[in-house]
């Protein structure tokens, strides 16, 4: 399957007139792929995983280019005193490009701050606009594939798993062992089979740490390093004073979908995903402070998404399997907020109306569509 130059392409080259630039995103995700399709960036382009490049790197022997490309140069702690160095002393149409399989602004070791001279762009996964899905089956390829370039591409639900199973030991075995001071790696990848079943429902720190038998800050600081190399990401509930929301555990999603089992939990996930791509893409490219939560109050309603803008909520959204009644947490939850745009997303319905209240019921497809 054919698809376009990524989502990103045309801001990473408009960023790159002003300052620099990050992209950030899962390992495997089509980081590099972006950065070497860009005019002359072969030529800058130098891998801190690579030898010989780190050795051209610490030696500060760069390439005669006008983008140097450095590629996962933050597992180097002083990455960035020395990116700031270059950039203060960079000639006239000098750019840098880095990227990263790591949230780059929470790896600051030590050094001076980089503020003011760069912009971060978080690449996703594949999602429904962007690889030109407009059919059910193609939809259904993509819950079944998940969004990564490789298995997507590769259409073989069988190379898709055997993927995965490669990304899991290799970000255990590369990323969070250079990363991160975590040594039991075992239990920690106990931890990363365990947690795909318990998409869905808000995590339970508690109950992970009686299943694991370690203590609960061990378990919080191993979610946390994997939220950070961007192998999960977890959302917060929702509550404002005119609802009774409970307080609670976040939920957590996984950005290869595909290692969720159970099928509905699996299209909450991508649509969690798909959503999430939304905000940051708007994040990042307009500055708006938009933000991804969920709602569930102490009697039990529930709406699976939230989107709040100004910590107001904007979007609501709630996902089925098929065809159903509206909801009634989303019914609720619309009534407290009626200003709210409210969606129930079917993933292989075929209904699509629009309720008294204002909610719309319709197909999945069709609204994902409309994102990024």
């Amino acid at each position: 399957m054919a698809v376009s130059p990524r989502y990103l392409a045309p801001q990473v080259r408009e960023d790159l007139k002003r300052k620099m630039v990050f992209v950030a995103g899962p390992r495997q995700v089509g980081k590099t792929t972006l950065a070497r399709n860009l005019p002359d960036a072969e030529a800058g382009y130098l891998n801190w995983d690579a030898a010989e490049d780190r050795e051209r790197i610490l030696r500060r022997e760069l390439p005669d280019a006008d983008l140097w490309v450095f590629g996962e140069i933050h597992k180097y702690r002083g990455w960035r005193n020395y990116l700031k160095g270059l950039f203060d002393q960079r000639r006239a149409g000098q750019h840098i490009l880095v990227t990263g399989s790591g949230r780059l602004e929470l790896f600051g070791f030590g050094g001076d701050s980089l503020q003011g001279r760069y912009n971060l762009l978080r690449l996703h996964p594949f999602s429904v606009a962007e690889a030109g899905i407009d059919t059910a089956a193609g939809l259904d390829d993509l819950l079944r594939l998940g969004g990564f370039p490789e298995p997507f591409l590769g259409a073989s639900e069988t190379e898709a798993k055997r993927w995965s199973r490669q990304y899991r030991v290799r970000l255990i075995e590369d990323d969070i062992s250079s990363l991160t001071g975590i040594r039991d790696l075992g239990r920690l990848e106990e931890m990363m089979l365990r947690l795909p079943d318990l998409v869905g429902s808000p995590l339970s720190i508690n109950a992970l740490r009686t299943d694991l038998e370690v203590a609960h800050k061990t378990v919080a600081a191993w979610l946390d390093a994997i939220e950070r190399l961007y192998a999960v990401f977890r959302i917060a509930p929702f509550g404002a004073p005119r609802i009774r929301a409970v307080k609670q555990e976040r939920k957590h999603y996984h950005f290869d979908w595909s290692v969720v089992p159970d099928p509905g939990a699996r299209f909450e996930n991508l649509v969690a995903c798909h959503l999430l791509k939304w905000v940051h893409h708007r994040q990042d490219t307009q500055g708006r402070d938009l933000e991804l939560r969920f709602f569930r109050d102490v009697d039990r309603r529930e709406v699976d998404f939230v989107i709040l803008e100004d910590r107001q909520p904007v979007v609501l959204v709630e996902c089925k399997r098929a065809d159903r009644d509206i909801d009634r947490g989303l019914r609720y939850l619309k009534t407290r907020f009626p200003g709210a745009n409210a969606f129930q997303l079917a993933m292989s319905g075929e209904r699509d109306f629009v309720t008294p209240d204002g909610i719309r019921a319709m197909p999945a497809l069709d609204y994902l569509r409309r994102l990024v």
